[in-house]
Order: structure tokens, then sequence, then C-alpha cells
């Protein structure tokens, strides 16, 4: 496993009963997280800034207090990033993603050329920021109008213009690609479980996902950097998407990992997922 650390401006304080209590900026956090399953006595402080609870239709809803702030930023190393609660009680942000920027971060640098980088499933743009950053010429491609505008707004914070973003379902954008013989250095892919796409178009990543990465293939250059899949998809094995990788994408080698973040009052760490990359 891999942990996410370096951070200042976040942490994971306690987990239990399903819920994760967290310090993100100055204010507290507390939020279910399907990884915690395990059931102990302790109660969680429900004394927090900012409250995302279930309702009894499955949806959910936030509580905050008086001194919340709706939106602000908190940073990491070089890099500064938009906080802001929404629904299904996501923040913007996924931290324990760290790891994974270090990594693309450290190999666009070495690979002392210019790297055009593909992010797919885009979300928010943390990776495609931390990529520019390092000096990639980036496409971002989410279907989700909200979430490229907030993906805007960390490229402005991290004064980077060399992003181009595009609102559009994400195998479409492949398909269009292979036909235009657009070519990328890296593929980035953080698949949901489920999802639409702008114009009804549905998602499941246990019944597409190889389909996917094989359309993926065929937008790599000759001589491509790396390709990596994140998800955090509960069941789906990091195995399972090292062997993906392999028999769709030839050379290189191929590393998988889980994700986690470090409690600070605990000693435990907390899973986040799992990630496969194959870098060449």
């Amino acid at each position: 496993m891999k942990i996410a650390t370096d951070w200042k401006d976040y942490q994971v304080l306690e987990t239990a009963n399903g819920e994760k209590l967290e310090r993100i900026g100055g204010f507290t956090f507390l939020r279910p997280d399907p990884q915690v399953i395990w059931n102990t006595n302790k109660k969680l402080s429900t004394k927090v800034d900012a409250c995302y609870t279930r309702t009894e239709n499955k949806s959910g809803e936030w509580k905050f207090s008086k001194n919340f702030k709706k939106s602000f930023e908190i940073s990491r190393k070089n890099l500064k990033f938009h906080i802001e609660p929404m629904s299904f009680k996501h923040i913007c942000l996924f931290p324990e993603q760290a790891v994974n920027w270090d990594l693309m971060t450290d190999l666009i640098k070495n690979s002392k050329r210019e790297i055009k980088v593909l992010n797919l499933f885009a979300y928010t743009g943390a990776a495609s920021v931390a990529c520019a950053v390092a000096g990639a010429k980036v496409t971002h491609v989410d279907s989700a109008k909200s979430m490229i505008d907030i993906a805007k707004i960390n490229a402005e914070l991290n004064n980077v213009n060399s992003i181009r973003f595009i609102q559009d379902d994400c195998v479409k954008f492949l398909e269009r690609e292979i036909r235009r013989g657009n070519l990328y250095d890296a593929i980035i892919m953080d698949p949901p479980s489920f999802g639409r796409g702008p114009k009804g178009e549905t998602w499941k990543i246990e019944s597409d996902i190889f389909n996917f990465v094989l359309l993926c293939s065929k937008v790599l250059t000759k001589n491509p950097l790396f390709v990596l899949i994140n998800s955090y998809t509960t069941g789906l094995q990091p195995t399972v998407m090292q062997n993906i990788l392999n028999s769709t994408i030839k050379g290189g080698k191929t590393e998988c990992y889980e994700i986690g973040l470090p409690t600070a009052e605990e000693g435990i760490v907390l899973p986040c997922g799992c990630t496969a990359v194959k870098i060449f």
C-alpha cells in the first residue's frame, strides 16, 4: 500500500461505524466512508463544521456550523486546491490521490521531453493540474460541466494555462480522437463505478473498463510514458486492473497497489481504493 503523506491542510483524525472525521483547512468534517466497516463502540464527535448525513431515501444532505466557509483553498507542496462541499459527500478533492500526483510528476519531469497527457473521467482536475505544473500539456475530459468549472478554478489557483478542458462522454471522445489520429504520451483515468454521460450514456466499470482501456491503447504514441488507472470501486482489486493493462497495452512494466490515508489518532490506515500503472 502507498500512503498519502506530506499534507499540512488535510488529515483524517478518526474512523468508526461507517464514518470518518477529518480536518480540512481550519475546519472539521464528518462524512460517510464505505471502506469503514469496522463497527466499534467509539462515537465520533458530531460537533463539527460540516456534517454529511444520509436520509431515508439513501440521498444525503450537508449541515454546517455558523462559522463555516462554503469554499476555501488548501495546499500540498507546490499545489493549491479548491475545497467545496458538493452533493454525494464530495469536497472537490480526493487527498489520497497525492501518491499518484507525486508519481506522475516525477515521471514527467524526468522524461526531459514534452509530454502530452490525457486525463479521462478527470473530475475537478487535481491530476491535470499536477501534470501541468510538472510541465505537461494536458487534455482534461469529463462529462459534468460543474466538475470542469471547478477544474478551471484549480488551474487558475496554480497559474496553469496548458490544460485543454473538454466536456464530453469519455468513450465518444476517445472514438473521435482515434479517427482524428491524435495521440498522447500518457493517459490517466479515474472511472466511476457507475455513471451517465451528458446525453444519457451509461457506464458500468465491471463491464466497460476492459474495452475502454483497449480504446485508450489506440491513442498512445509509439514512445509512451505511462498509463494509470485508479479506482475506488469496492471489490475491484489492483491485480484485476493490472491484468487489464497487461492484456490491452503491450510493453512497459506494470505496478499495482492500494492507496490510503493515515489516521492521526488511531495509528491505522484508511484504505482509499487502488491503482494500476504501466510505466514505459
